[in-house]
């Protein structure tokens, strides 16, 4: 099982060779026996998906099924999903049921795939290594000692040894770039307004991106295709006729120029993931694209500026999680300023406090125009170098991490956290997308190359990442705790 892609799922669910049952009953035997180990899932819905499998072949049997019906996955579990436990990884919301389900789900649900549980994750998504959890740290299934990145890490570990065949993610500063990097796999973050955010708990609204997390380009290209498009219930989801994703994925990159952002190769890369983007920019010059070197000059304050606007909307968006309406409530308190005082002091951990308060700060009388609105103006700069520089290439290259995943508890310092997200960060201040595949090892680990688009350019990045795929075997390398699950 840890070998197949949706792509081959498909076709065997096609073909008859075999039924949404076997292979929901398999993978659900595959995270059994792997999760005391890896920790990569919340919760496990094997009663729904077991039914939701039977569905599937029926309505294969009936001539109604579409690409994806009755091939299973899995949702970070910051996707409200119906009747379905969805905590954000937070001891806040141990205990929420959701009420209704995310249009993503909503989405997938039509498709016909089958929802295997909730991925585990940062709490709020805030984090890159995915520690932070309430229900504990995630492991990497290429080295269990090592992080699989965060915040979407539960996703790209569940998909890397092989207990799913794709998972959905978000990313706000790359949390869906990095752990794809991180567990070698593809990953892609649409153009914000892609994808619809109803239904996603939010963390910070104008940077949040739902989008696919699977092995290969050719796979997100179908799960683009189910979850894209246009929702009226999301007041920033681009009104945009949805492409043919998996229809384009073969073009010729022949003429393709491609650019090098010079501040994405200096000081703090680690030399062997440089090496090894290199060498995949060598693969597509063969592939008869041209290459050269492009500046973006305010890539060095991206990190400053995305550390004041995500904790400023965090701090807005989680102020409704205050032990009244939903969420933790803290037992027999005082009086009503007790109860928000120890709800939310019991609710979070402490990097999504570290963000509150940060965010509380930067909003405040006397700091507000000093901090946020000087970002937002720096986050207008951010955007405009990409812009400028898709007048001279069509996509930009680089990698997605500056090293490959780093130990658990390696990361002690928030600054040094911080920092993993430095070539990921301004691709969602300036809201346009980037995909990340696997590009080679370091020490066992796996590199991302990360390949940045202009915004609505989905389709190229998809193509030029499959072709990629298609002339090299990174992405089909398994790490050995997935061919150990047997």
């Amino acid at each position: 099982m840890s070998d197949h892609t949706v792509t081959s799922l498909a076709a065997a669910l096609k073909n008859g060779d075999a039924s949404s049952r076997e292979l929901t009953s398999d993978y659900l035997k595959r995270i059994e026996r792997a999760e005391p180990t890896l920790n990569s899932f919340i919760s496990v819905t094997a009663e729904q998906a077991l039914a939701g499998a039977d569905a599937a072949d029926k309505a294969r049997a009936e001539g109604r099924g579409g690409y994806l019906t009755g091939v299973p996955l899995a949702l970070k579990d910051n996707f409200c999903t119906q009747g379905v436990k969805t905590t954000c990884g937070s001891k806040m919301l141990d205990n929420f049921i959701a009420p209704y389900s995310a249009t993503l789900v909503e989405k997938l649900d039509a498709a016909g795939s089958i929802s295997l549980g909730k991925t585990n994750m940062d709490e709020f998504a805030m984090g890159s290594s995915s520690e932070s959890s309430f229900y504990g740290a995630i492991k990497n299934p290429w080295d269990l000692s090592a992080v699989p990145g965060g915040s979407s890490g539960g996703s790209a570990a569940a998909v890397a040894a092989g207990l799913v065949p794709a998972a959905m993610g978000t990313d706000t500063g790359g949390s869906i770039r990095q752990p794809a990097a991180f567990c070698g796999i593809t990953g892609l973050k649409p153009t914000y307004g892609r994808v619809s955010r109803y239904g996603i708990i939010a963390y910070a609204s104008s940077l949040d991106q739902a989008g696919p997390m699977a092995r290969t380009a050719e796979d997100c290209a179908h799960l683009m295709t189910a979850i894209a498009g246009h929702d009226a219930r999301d007041s920033t989801s681009a009104d945009r006729a949805v492409p043919d994703y998996a229809g384009e994925l073969d073009a010729p990159l022949a003429g393709l120029k491609i650019g090098l952002p010079q501040e994405y190769f200096g000081d703090g890369l680690d030399p062997e993931v440089e090496s090894a983007v290199r060498d995949a920019v060598k693969v597509f010059e063969a592939l008869g694209a041209t290459v050269r070197d492009v500046s973006l000059p305010h890539t060095r304050y991206a990190t400053s500026a995305y550390y004041v606007i995500a904790p400023a909307e965090a701090s807005s968006n989680l102020s409704r999680f205050d032990g009244v309406r939903f969420g933790h409530r803290c037992d027999t308190p005082d009086d009503l300023l007790d109860l928000y005082q120890r709800s939310r002091a019991e609710g979070f951990g402490d990097e999504v406090k570290r963000r509150i308060l940060i965010g509380t700060h930067t909003l405040s009388e006397g700091f507000f125009d000093a901090y946020y609105t000087k970002a937002q103006r720096v986050r207008r700069l951010i955007r405009q170098d990409f812009l400028d520089a898709y007048n001279e290439v069509d996509v930009l290259m680089g990698p997605t991490s500056p090293t490959p995943a780093f130990n658990l508890g390696a990361q002690k310092d928030p600054l040094s956290m911080y920092l993993q997200d430095i070539y990921t960060i301004a691709v969602n201040l300036a809201g346009i997308p980037a995909i990340s595949v696997p590009a080679g090892l370091s020490n066992g680990r796996p590199v991302g190359l990360q390949i940045l688009g202009s915004h609505f350019a989905e389709a190229q990045l998809l193509n030029v990442a499959h072709r990629f795929q298609q002339a090299t075997d990174w992405h089909q390398q398994r790490p050995a705790f997935a061919k150990e699950i047997v």
